[in-house]
């Protein structure tokens, strides 16, 4: 096949009569563009232009039959190039996000809505599901960003950075006003009736992790889906929840729950970003992740 740089070469000429115009534009010398055009005439098998007095002309066998073609092929090309130029400029199209429900709720919600405000021709996918089920669905292509509960470790994505803090706590409702300034051992939290995440979630198996190391295992009277619902059974009275501080602040400013002091404090985890390993994001993409790193 012709190297599509001589096509090029031919149609410049051809579009500027003159050898020096068109090595003038083409920012290359005129005897390159003489041996560019030569090699074509030769691969093709036909003279393409007609050297005159006047400059070239386009061939009647040869230049006149191709010219056409070779413009509306080189504007295609052009078209699709700035195409691609726009999608890596341009901030369109959509963004497939997964996430579980409350961090949609609690860390994603309104950096949705102001960038949707911002750039309103970009369209979200919102995909629920738990953090390992969401980075399951990164590594299919089924989202193209997902925002996950730390800790949690997968060789096949890339982290990039933790966007959110979550410090869990002990909270319970006017039923156990009682424990208001009592310092509870991790021990003695059996003792009260306990509400927790459902088993083999990142929550519940941070916290299972942190126990053993303190010797403790707790064991839920009622196991939870999701913390939406383990506030409001806090809050009923139903017992002790164990929740990230910034998943109950209206809560907790509100009076309907406190936090139970409890000994020792349990561990800080995050939320954190995650892409395909080895697929490059959009444009699109990489400025919704940006919006988290500016203040």
């Amino acid at each position: 096949m012709v190297n599509l740089e001589l096509y090029k070469v031919f149609y410049t000429v051809a579009r500027c009569g003159s050898l020096t115009k068109a090595a003038q534009e083409l920012y290359i010398s005129q005897p390159a563009v003489s041996q560019s055009v030569k090699q074509l005439e030769t691969q093709l098998g036909v003279p393409l232009f007609n050297r005159t007095h006047k400059g070239m002309e386009l061939s009647a066998a040869g230049g006149k039959l191709i010219f056409k073609n070779v413009q509306d092929a080189l504007v295609l090309l052009e078209s699709a190039e700035n195409s691609i130029t726009e999608l890596q400029t341009t901030v369109t199209g959509t963004i497939r996000i997964g996430a579980t429900d409350s961090i949609f709720s609690h860390l994603l919600s309104d950096k949705i809505a102001k960038f949707s405000e911002k750039y309103p021709a970009v369209k979200f996918e919102l995909i629920s599901a738990t953090s390992p089920e969401t980075l399951n669905q990164l590594k299919e292509g089924v989202c193209d960003v997902a925002f996950v509960n730390l800790p949690v470790e997968d060789a096949d994505v890339k982290f990039l950075d933790t966007v959110s803090h979550l410090s869990d706590i002990f909270v319970a409702g006017k039923k156990y006003e009682y424990l208001k300034g009592e310092e509870i051992g991790l021990n003695n939290l059996q003792e009260f009736p306990l509400l927790m995440m459902e088993r083999n979630t990142v929550a519940i198996n941070s916290l299972n992790a942190f126990l053993a190391l303190h010797g403790v295992t707790l064991t839920p009277d009622i196991e939870v889906s999701n913390w939406d619902l383990m506030v409001r059974l806090a809050v009923k009275g139903m017992g002790l929840g164990c929740i990230p501080r910034e998943y109950c602040v209206e809560e907790l400013a509100n009076g309907q729950l406190f936090e139970v002091a409890v000994t020792p404090s349990l561990p800080v985890r995050g939320v954190g970003i995650a892409i395909p390993k080895h697929a490059s994001a959009s444009f699109t993409v990489k400025q919704f992740i940006a919006e988290f790193s500016r203040v």
